[in-house]
């Protein structure tokens, strides 16, 4: 019988600056507010692809859980061995599932480290503070912006003969890269710019995202909808007023209701109950502003089988990043768009050893290969679309990357 591998979690005795501690080379992170998990080297990878990625990555997780010996003196949700995953968005492209050889996590009050095998525990280093910078030239991208337009329109015009309700339409743009880039440097910067947003790095995927898809803690279910965007002006009283037509735009509310049902029907039947606000909050960044609605649930005590995985499968595409219906809005997307996605809009984050998790949608996010990166916006084409200012939004949304790689 083959010897199980050890892994050890002990708290730390000081609060480090979590993106301090990560290398340039491959890290992984899940960060907001300063408190989250980073983490560095590799123990096992894989990738997993089709319609059961969802299944098959829990059943690569648990094999790997069974080669484990765990000794973990903190204990609570993320600490422990932990599972990093970025799922693609279309079952068609490969998911990437990595388990870091060390993590080190904050939350509240407490800090900890987990390392896995029979070393001593890790010593930890602060990296020197960037002295590069990354330099991007930016291609064209796959559509122009007449071109995307165009798409949009197309989209209107399905969505008012009654073939669909809502779709989602994603553009992209690659930049590249004199030198190799960095991932480090754009987290930290996103991190800084984007504090209310989780910073997220999983195999070259990076970005900030401000929606979270699910966090599972002790039966509980989050999930955060984002759906309704207009962009600031950084003019304090003037965003208060376009906060306040947000907040009663016909257009942006009716996009918003499409995706806080989508989470709240697939929710629905592993709780007892769930909570769903009667009407939307505002939520405030740094460039633009949400329609936002916080859904939570509590899960069936009887379902001992239902771990993050098994909601992610039902959770995912949802209204704010495929469509609805869903299966009409995919199609439409396969038909129009005229990219890949890959992993932008999929389900990216962490998964512990209990099966609980924090993850999100992988939105403001790019895609580095060595010295390119190709970065992604994403709208919500209802009835009452306007393809001009769905372009401008789409802009809008494009503005956290191309700062932090500027």
């Amino acid at each position: 019988m083959p010897s199980l591998t050890p892994v050890t979690t002990t708290h730390l005795g000081e609060h480090l600056p979590l993106l301090d501690l990560l290398p340039d080379a491959n890290p992984v992170s899940w960060i907001r507010g300063g408190e989250g998990l980073v983490g560095w080297g590799c123990f096992a990878t894989t990738t997993v692809r089709g319609p059961h990625r969802f299944a098959d990555a829990r059943t690569w997780w648990s094999k790997q859980l069974e080669g484990f010996a765990i000794t973990n003196s903190v204990h609570g949700n993320g600490t422990g061995p932990i599972l990093f995953a970025s799922f693609s968005f279309s079952s068609d492209d490969e998911s990437v599932l990595v388990i870091p050889s060390v993590i080190v996590g904050k939350k509240g009050d407490k800090s900890w480290i987990t390392w896995i095998g029979s070393t001593p525990q890790p010593e930890l280093n602060l990296i020197a503070p960037e002295t590069a910078e990354n330099s991007i030239a930016w291609d064209v991208g796959s559509d122009t912006d007449s071109a995307w337009k165009s798409r949009v329109s197309v989209a209107v015009e399905r969505i008012q003969s009654g073939a669909l309700d809502k779709v989602v339409l994603a553009r992209d743009f690659t930049g590249r890269s004199v030198t190799t880039i960095e991932p480090r440097s754009i987290l930290k910067k996103l991190a800084k710019e984007y504090p209310s947003t989780w910073s997220f790095a999983v195999d070259g995927l990076i970005g900030a995202t401000p929606e979270l898809l699910l966090r599972l803690s002790r039966k509980m279910v989050t999930s955060r909808v984002l759906a309704g965007t207009i962009s600031k002006t950084g003019d304090d009283e003037r965003d208060l007023a376009l906060a306040a037509s947000l907040a009663r735009s016909s257009k942006d509310l009716e996009e918003h209701e499409y995706a806080v049902r989508s989470v709240a029907d697939a929710l629905e039947p592993f709780c007892t109950s769930t909570n769903v606000p009667e009407s939307p909050y505002v939520l405030h960044l740094a460039n633009v502003m949400h329609l936002a609605t916080d859904v939570t649930g509590a899960l069936a005590e009887k379902l001992s089988h239902v771990d993050a995985f098994t909601i992610l499968e039902q959770l995912h595409p949802s209204a704010a990043v495929c469509g609805t219906p869903r299966e009409q809005a995919a199609k439409l997307i396969a038909e129009i768009e005229s990219i890949s996605r890959g992993r932008y809009a999929g389900p990216v984050g962490w998964i512990d050893a209990a099966g609980d998790g924090e993850l999100g949608i992988a939105l403001r996010c790019g895609q580095i290969d060595a010295d390119s990166i190709r970065i992604f916006a994403g709208c919500g084409i209802v009835a009452g679309s306007d393809p001009a200012k769905e372009l401008a939004e789409s802009q809008a949304k494009l503005v956290p990357m191309r700062s932090a790689l500027a």
